[in-house]
């Protein structure tokens, strides 16, 4: 008898990582992430390690991603999807990024910072354009 898939959800978390602009420029600038992997554009995220809460998760992937360390702000959207024939739920974060500097790897191998209608073309997923206007429903901006 061959075993039913596990209807277990993967979890995951991640940031919409942002920026400051300087003063005179539209802003904010919205960190994304190009996985060579998957050959897409993300907002940094990533799976939970055991007994890690999600919002550990999500400061630790965007360091591991990005190389910037952030300041988390609200609590954004759960995404929920099928990935590789298991559910999956992603829960984000906005985060201001602070000081880093980001160094190319195997995860990852480019990464852009974009004001918020470029990002929304450049992001591969649909699902991930929601999380912008989620941030700057956050900050209590448009664009």
């Amino acid at each position: 008898m061959t075993p039913l898939p596990d209807s277990t959800p993967v979890r995951a978390a991640g940031c919409v990582l942002w920026r400051r602009t300087p003063a005179g420029t539209p802003g904010p600038h919205i960190c994304l992430v190009h996985r060579p992997k998957y050959d897409d554009w993300s907002h940094p995220k990533g799976k939970l390690k055991h007994a890690e809460s999600p919002l550990t998760a999500a400061l630790r992937e965007v360091l591991e991603e990005t190389g910037h360390h952030c300041t988390p702000g609200p609590r954004l959207d759960t995404i929920h999807y099928e990935a590789q024939g298991r559910p999956k739920e992603v829960t984000y974060w906005a985060a201001e990024a602070t000081t880093g500097t980001f160094t190319p790897n195997a995860e990852v191998d480019r990464l852009l910072w974009l004001p918020p209608p470029e990002a929304r073309t450049r992001l591969t997923q649909p699902r991930d354009r929601l999380l912008i206007d989620a941030l700057l429903t956050s900050l209590h901006t448009t664009e």
